[in-house]
């Protein structure tokens, strides 16, 4: 049983989500601040975490923050009707999805478990004998799925299971061009759509944490129009 944590300021979406995420099958814990949510992160983490962003004490964005110090556990953003600039920024700090309020229970819940199953496919594949659990070596990169790590020019480098996806997925074929719907395909379950800002988000922050590793990284180009290519160094 998943152990899904639901932060929101809100306590009706805190009651009726938390019962819907129940009868579903998950245990789900509920926090109505960014910092009670902390404070019980550091004691114990769930599977995944769901946040809203605009919260008292400790906001989803700070939280978010936080937690991607410590761990690259599943986090869902809960985001305003129509603030794109709230989805972006949430993703560029190392969210994994989004969902717009006000939501559809149902969606939430589709949403939840395709992280779950990508992320269960993935430790799947590295504890398994695919050709994708292998460790993989492109010029100055090196990726190991059973240990879910990557370095650059010796350096650790610390992804998302989604940010590990797309980069194995562009690495696999230096050279050749990866379109966004097919890094789409990579790194969502073919049941939930997402659009092209999700991706582009996804991988600039995945530019922003290799130039940590190394400030001339430049080995993700992107075509626009077209999609990214990986071009070994």
């Amino acid at each position: 049983m998943s152990k899904i944590a639901l932060v929101d300021d809100d306590r009706n979406i805190l009651t009726s989500v938390s019962m819907t995420l129940e009868a579903e099958g998950f245990e789900v814990e509920t926090y109505n601040d960014g910092q009670a949510a902390l404070d019980a992160f550091n004691k114990k983490l769930p599977d995944m975490a769901v946040l809203d962003i605009k919260m008292p004490r400790m906001d989803g964005m700070d939280l978010l923050q936080r937690l991607r110090q410590k761990t690259q556990m599943p986090v869902i953003f809960l985001t305003s009707k129509d603030d794109e600039i709230d989805e972006v920024l949430g993703l560029r700090m190392g969210a994994d999805d989004y969902v717009k309020k006000p939501f559809s229970q149902r969606l939430l819940v589709e949403r939840i478990r395709a992280l779950l199953r990508r992320q269960d496919a993935f430790i799947g594949d590295a504890a398994g004998s695919s050709p994708e659990a292998k460790v993989m070596e492109r010029g100055e990169l090196r990726m190991d799925p059973l240990r879910h790590s990557v370095s650059w020019k010796g350096n650790d480098v610390s992804l998302t299971v989604t940010e590990f996806l797309l980069l194995q997925a562009l690495a696999q074929r230096p050279g050749f061009v990866k379109s966004r719907d097919q890094l789409m395909d990579v790194a969502y379950d073919d049941q939930v759509y997402v659009d092209d800002r999700t991706i582009d988000s996804h991988i600039k922050r995945l530019r922003k944490k290799m130039r940590t590793a190394d400030p001339d990284f430049s080995a993700i180009e992107t075509l626009y129009g077209i999609g990214y290519r990986y071009n070994e160094e």
